[in-house]
């Protein structure tokens, strides 16, 4: 534990502070301005690519909360290992319906088309975020087809946004992929993000000045390649090897030496 060390309220770089300290930074708001978009176009299917520790999961939570301010219906998921009648299951659930036990299948997909029809005659756009779309299952997949399928006329509110990494994709299946109408990525920080993320989070964490000197931080993104969940675990565990060694400030040196010696980013 550093916090005493350094002077701080709380570890400001754990994945516990990752929701409540969020930094937007370009990319990331550019993002959310296009998923914005996505959904007052009311276009079908929308791809949010990045790779892992880029934010994916962030984004698509943050934009549900923004989506349910608004006063529309949205539906969040991991898809990783879901099957085709879970897929089902908990968009109903989500959608605030309470399917009875053990009813058939094709009762359950009228429910959810009927609640979806209930919207659109409210003009109102149903989002449905499928995160890590490329972990699912075939079956799954091929549900969420025939769902934008059905709801693929010309009044249909229903958007389906997939997160996936770009070097996986192709796992969705070229029948989703096709019918994707907008492509958001999700793109590493530059070096001066880097700088200011771990600004912001070590003053909301009670430290004004920066732990990290210049060279530091240059270090600390060039070795985390500028994706975020890198940059907060290199930064986290240099915390603690410099509280460990009584250092003044972190130097380029000490995360180098995290980096080789504990091997603490994660590919």
């Amino acid at each position: 534990m550093y916090q005493a060390y350094w002077g701080l309220r709380e570890m400001p770089f754990s994945g516990r502070a990752e929701w409540r300290w969020f930094y937007c930074s370009p990319t990331h708001e550019e993002a959310l301005a296009r998923l914005q978009f996505l959904v007052e176009q009311r276009r079908r299917v929308g791809l949010l690519l990045g790779a892992s520790g880029s934010g994916k999961s962030l984004m698509l939570e943050l934009f549900a909360g923004q989506l349910r301010s608004q006063g529309r219906p949205v539906v969040k998921m991991n898809l990783t290992g879901v099957g085709g009648d879970e897929l089902l299951w908990l968009v109903a659930l989500q959608l605030g319906i309470a399917p009875a036990a053990q009813l058939p299948r094709y009762a359950l997909w009228q429910q959810l088309t009927d609640r979806l029809a209930e919207y659109r005659y409210q003009g109102l756009e149903s989002v449905l975020l499928a995160d890590d779309a490329d972990a699912a299952r075939t079956e799954s997949l091929t549900t969420l087809l025939r769902l934008v399928e059905e709801q693929s006329g010309p009044e249909s509110t229903l958007v389906v946004v997939l997160a996936a990494r770009p070097d996986r994709a192709a796992r969705i299946g070229p029948a989703l992929l096709e019918r994707a109408e907008l492509r958001i990525d999700l793109e590493p920080w530059e070096e001066a993000d880097t700088a200011r993320f771990v600004q912001q989070v070590q003053a909301e964490a009670g430290r004004a000045e920066s732990v990290f000197d210049h060279g530091a931080l240059r270090r600390l993104h060039e070795l985390a390649e500028g994706v975020p969940r890198r940059i907060r675990q290199l930064a986290d565990l240099s915390l603690a090897a410099g509280a460990g060694r009584r250092l003044e400030r972190i130097d380029a040196e000490t995360v180098e030496s995290v980096y080789h010696e504990l091997g603490v980013v994660e590919v």
